[in-house]
């Protein structure tokens, strides 16, 4: 029975993400063509990262009273309404303000998927008697995460060659067969769901809630834990916003493919980080370790970014450019290897601490810390780079991701049980 809960896992995972991705490298064009400038299209990014930060703890108190199914099901429905109504306000000429509130919403979609389907698995693996480490199991996810990004990316730029609007619309059809997996696959096992009257749920939600940010907080293992997730996440998102430009100009052409092929590189090196999961925990042999070693690499390899870039923007070895930019292009997949080992690790080390009946919130009070990160990030780091160079705020971003390895340490130090793999 365990495989039949793997398989769905899987598949969700996979149909999910690959929806996910068909905009990504479309999204900016699609709404610069719908009449918005670039700034307005910044802000309407802000608006989606805000909607998460706002209804990331609530939607993962839904999960864990109302259930992991029926969480995930209002997540598919909130994105496929949503991503039509992003396709109405572009055909029907409605401007920056419709969008804006529509970010809002896709950030409440999203939320209702952080938290819920990985407490659906643990739960549903504990109650038929799994008794291998999750690493395996999220592993496994992860790769599948990262095929679904790399075909649903390059897909999305084909499809976009059509009309700008395609890819939202094999998004929207994308959730359908979705819908039916999770109504039909995503039976409840190992957890209860709670059958409450409406009058009841904003107060129970508001308990769930409240126990759930005091054993968090409190938690000596999974506070350290979550604010690493802060830190990681102020430069991931502000990378991700800002590595095309930056490689582009140490390239010194703007030749849009190249980041499309970069894009579909990082997401391999993702799969790759995910395959060395197990050959890491052989070696390193604790969850904590891994995670602090995936830290250093990572803050390495995105200050020598930075440097790279300084050297290149003085001018000095102008000549060398593409050179420079193979070598910056490579520590960014490095980094990408460090990142795809991380969350299978501390996806099953946060799970292995958390009681089931908050699950799903403690999660989602983490993805909050990550939110919260990737808001300062974008925010100082961009401003950063706007002053001054985007070489520059790499090399000092990357030098705070430092930061993860002694939060992990802590962790470890106060973990003497479910550290070891």
């Amino acid at each position: 029975m365990s495989g039949g809960v793997v398989r769905t896992y899987l598949l969700i995972t996979g149909l999910f993400n690959l929806a996910a991705s068909l905009i990504w490298g479309v999204d900016t064009l699609f709404k610069l063509h719908a009449g918005l400038d670039i700034f307005q299209v910044m802000l309407t990014n802000a608006a989606f990262t805000l909607g998460m930060v706002v209804f990331e703890i609530p939607t993962g108190v839904v999960a864990d009273t109302l259930g992991r199914r029926v969480s995930l099901l209002l997540c598919i429905a909130t994105l496929f309404f949503s991503t039509l109504f992003y396709v109405a306000i572009a055909w029907r000429g409605w401007g920056f303000w419709p969008f804006m509130l529509t970010s809002v919403f896709l950030g409440l979609g999203y939320t209702f998927y952080t938290g819920a389907v990985d407490a659906w698995l643990v739960d549903a693996l504990k109650a038929t008697g799994y008794a291998e480490p999750l690493e395996g199991v999220f592993a496994r996810g992860q790769m599948v995460f990262g095929a679904a990004m790399l075909t649903g990316t390059l897909g999305g730029g084909l499809l976009g060659q059509l009309a700008l609007s395609v890819p939202y619309l094999v998004r929207a059809a994308t959730f359908v067969p979705l819908f039916v997996l999770a109504w039909i696959g995503m039976v409840e096992i190992g957890f209860t769901p709670r059958v409450l009257e409406w009058r009841r749920v904003p107060t129970e939600m508001r308990r769930v809630f409240i126990e759930g940010m005091n054993f968090g907080l409190h938690h000596r293992v999974v506070r350290p834990v979550m604010f690493a997730s802060l830190v990681n996440m102020s430069f991931m998102i502000f990378g991700f916003y800002s590595w095309q430009r930056y490689f582009l100009d140490l390239l010194g052409r703007d030749l849009v493919w190249v980041s499309g092929l970069i894009a579909a590189l990082l997401s391999l090196s993702m799969i790759v980080g995910n395959a060395l999961v197990r050959p890491l925990s052989r070696a390193i042999r604790t969850r904590t370790g891994v995670l602090a070693v995936s830290s250093v690499v990572q803050a390495v390899t995105v200050v020598l970014c930075g440097v790279v870039g300084l050297v290149v923007t003085t001018g000095s070895v102008s000549h060398a450019v593409p050179a420079r930019f193979v070598v910056v292009v490579a520590l960014y997949l490095v980094y990408g290897v460090a990142l795809g080992a991380v969350g299978p690790v501390k996806q099953a080390y946060l799970n292995a601490h958390i009681p089931s009946a908050q699950r799903a919130t403690i999660i989602s009070l983490d993805a909050l810390f990550a939110d919260a990160g990737g808001v300062g990030g974008q925010s100082g780091w961009g401003y950063l780079a706007k002053v001054r160079s985007i070489g520059e705020a790499w090399m000092y971003s990357g030098a705070t991701l430092m930061l993860g390895a002694p939060l992990y340490w802590m962790a470890r130090r106060n973990d003497k049980d479910l550290d070891k793999f």
